[in-house]
């Protein structure tokens, strides 16, 4: 992997504002308005956690480390930014993705086995022909420019932690937090580091080794916690003696010169995807997926 996120594809051809985002989505919907109007879709981020259930289930027989989970994820929202996904079967994408990104992450799986769990899991969507896989790879690789290696908040994770006396435990909360956030757009908006940092605040902040982070209480506390970040680190300063965890990152955020605004953003976009889920209906978000792979043949 390119050791430098700065110069890497990711950051030149993958980081986008909201208003970039907005564009690109209306841009593709505005070239389908039939398939738009026939079939309704869910809130994109339901969408993207059915995704997450489903991958989590197709990966428990393979023994698949997160690292390429989280890899085929991204890969599914660079190509949904570029194909809309009512010309495509869903079933059958995140299946390639994750196949590719296996490959990627060096962990790679025959292509025989990874078409036959899928259809073990998914027999109405996947058919036995292992050909279907290599054409959607090769349409996968052509819709992303064959920008590849995906940089992933994992390392600053791993590296932080002996910086910031993290226990196990702490890093473990920091990581679901982590794994969360690819149901959201915050893998477009910020860069790894940044998504990193503000998991281990909100675990340090509010203490979520036990709670964790889904429960409106957490989330009614990480919003009040992070609109006073700003403040308490500039208060901070870089001086000074820093006593006990908190005190010690906030201190550690003030002299790193960690942008606190994109901490804020990234940690709404999170707090949002929380609460949004408190609505999640799976069976809700499937039929709508079937509707519209079954109406267009999409899944032969």
């Amino acid at each position: 992997m390119a050791a430098n996120y700065w110069a890497s594809t990711q950051r030149l051809h993958w980081q986008f504002t909201r208003e970039e985002l907005s564009e690109i989505r209306e841009s593709l919907e505005e070239n389908d308005k039939h398939f738009i109007q026939q079939f309704s879709m869910p809130d994109r981020r339901h969408l993207h956690h059915w995704f997450t259930q489903e991958l989590a289930k197709f990966v428990k027989k393979l023994g698949i480390r997160q690292q390429a989970i989280a890899t085929a994820q991204v890969y599914l929202r660079r190509f949904y930014l570029k194909v809309e996904i009512r010309r495509t079967n869903p079933i059958l994408v995140m299946t390639t993705a994750l196949y590719l990104a296996c490959k990627m992450e060096e962990c790679p799986q025959h292509i025989r086995v990874i078409v036959s769990e899928a259809r073990n899991l998914w027999p109405d969507f996947i058919i036995s022909d292992i050909s279907k896989v290599g054409e959607c790879e090769f349409f996968l690789i052509s819709e992303m420019n064959c920008q590849l290696i995906v940089h992933q908040p994992y390392r600053t994770l791993s590296q932080l932690q002996a910086t910031l006396k993290l226990s196990k435990e702490e890093v473990e909360a920091a990581s679901n937090i982590v794994n969360d956030h690819y149901e959201t757009d915050v893998p477009f908006l910020f860069p790894p580091h940044v998504v990193a940092v503000t998991a281990i605040f909100l675990v340090i902040g509010l203490n979520l080794v036990q709670s964790g982070l889904r429960t409106a209480n957490s989330a009614n506390s990480a919003t009040a916690a992070i609109n006073n970040l700003n403040n308490t680190v500039l208060e901070s300063g870089p001086s000074g003696v820093a006593e006990g965890k908190k005190q010690y990152l906030v201190k550690w955020l003030a002299e790193g010169g960690v942008d606190i605004k994109a901490m804020m953003e990234c940690t709404q976009e999170i707090i949002s995807l929380y609460e949004s889920l408190e609505q999640y209906d799976r069976n809700k978000v499937k039929e709508q997926i079937v509707r519209f792979v079954k109406a267009r043949g999409l899944e032969k």
